[in-house]
């Protein structure tokens, strides 16, 4: 069983090769969580892919909203992306520096603008530095390209759609975070947040859809398997959750990949549930 929609994705080998090709450009989409004391434009300053950009979601973001990093206007992300020399006519292919964690979150506020010839780097950082394959430092400075937004509002939910779903069960809710946050019995990165999960949602932690001896993502019949056993009708439409609307977008990619394309992200994901007193929780102790 092959991928329904191979383009999501590129290998290291394929990048290499199509490194200098003019339409190809190169995006550094990593992020992470203050836990991981990992700072990722001083990492992109040091060593990155020849050529790429850093994309920083916390910056290009509705800076206004007090939930971290949730989409902006079309007009901001127009102005950012063009200033980044990302825009109509080229193939962007975008990774993190840990394999899949932060690019898929890129790669769908892309889509989500109506530019769907975007991949992520299958493997990432990660195999690209184990393969030895060349880095820079510094930065690039792009030329300015016209982006044109042209907004999918159906690859994105809100707290309101997603609470009325409970009762009508129109969309199954996929939770990427880990089982034991899930359930209530791990603390939340974010301390001020109650612990469990959306009711009636299914558990799939991201990280599961890697392969942990190669760092890729997993063959679409493995893939395939992964969702069905977290309780995932592919033949029913689908909401992503995570922690802040990141690691969903991991999930998202990997339904895409299977030839899911009714899949929107909560983009408030648990910031936001999880702080909410409107919004009820299940959890481990219920």
């Amino acid at each position: 069983m092959n991928y329904a929609n191979p383009d999501a994705l590129v290998s290291t080998e394929w990048l290499a090769e199509h490194l200098a090709a003019p339409d190809v450009h190169v995006v550094d989409g990593s992020w992470y969580l203050p836990a991981m004391q990992r700072d990722a434009k001083s990492e992109y300053a040091e060593a990155h892919i020849p050529g790429a950009v850093y994309f920083n979601i916390d910056e290009i973001a509705d800076t206004s909203n007090p939930l971290p990093h949730m989409l902006p206007s079309p007009e901001k992300f127009s102005s950012r992306v063009r200033r980044l020399g990302l825009g109509d006519g080229v193939r962007i292919v975008v990774y993190d520096g840990m394999g899949l964690f932060s690019a898929a979150r890129t790669w769908w506020m892309f889509r989500h603008f109506g530019h769907d010839d975007v991949a992520v780097l299958d493997g990432g950082l990660p195999k690209w530095q184990a393969e030895n394959r060349p880095l820079e430092s510094g930065g690039p400075t792009p030329r300015d390209r016209h982006f044109t937004a042209r907004v999918n509002g159906l690859l994105v939910r809100d707290f309101d759609q997603v609470k009325a779903n409970i009762d009508s069960g129109r969309e199954q809710l996929l939770d990427a975070r880990s089982a034991g946050r899930f359930a209530g019995t791990e603390p939340e990165p974010r301390t001020e947040l109650r612990g469990g999960h959306i009711p009636g949602s299914f558990n799939l932690p991201f990280g599961e859809l890697v392969d942990p001896d190669t760092g890729t993502m997993l063959p679409a019949e493995a893939l395939r398997r992964k969702y069905e056993a977290a309780g995932i009708d592919l033949r029913r439409p689908v909401i992503t959750t995570c922690g802040s609307g990141v690691t969903a977008s991991a999930l998202t990619l990997g339904l895409y990949l299977l030839g899911h394309r009714d899949v929107a992200v909560y983009d408030g994901s648990w910031t936001e549930w999880g702080g909410r007193d409107d919004a009820p929780i299940e959890s481990a102790s219920e």
